[in-house]
């Protein structure tokens, strides 16, 4: 894939690339030299900041409980796992 740099030095990212790595208006690209290359990086600490307290949980659901559905047990969590219908 080619880019063409225009005269005030931008550049048009293909289709492809943008859609691979979800590049939409907006998002920051971290800009790094390497000897004759440049190197462009998606932003993800921006990505994940503009998220921040943006997902509210349900009353009473912590992100310990979120994360133990997503991954299973956790270290030093009892085994077995309590049983929900006794509380």
């Amino acid at each position: 894939m080619e880019a063409t740099v225009a005269e005030r030095g931008q550049i048009t990212l293909p289709k492809a690339v943008r859609d691979a790595l979800g590049l939409t208006k907006g998002t920051q690209l971290k800009v790094e030299l390497d000897g004759g290359r440049i190197i462009l990086r998606k932003n993800v600490s921006d990505a994940i900041s503009r998220l921040r307290g943006r997902v509210k949980l349900p009353p009473g659901v912590s992100t310990d409980d979120i994360m133990r559905e997503l991954r299973g047990r956790a270290p030093g969590d009892p085994y077995p796992p309590p049983d929900d219908a006794a509380e």
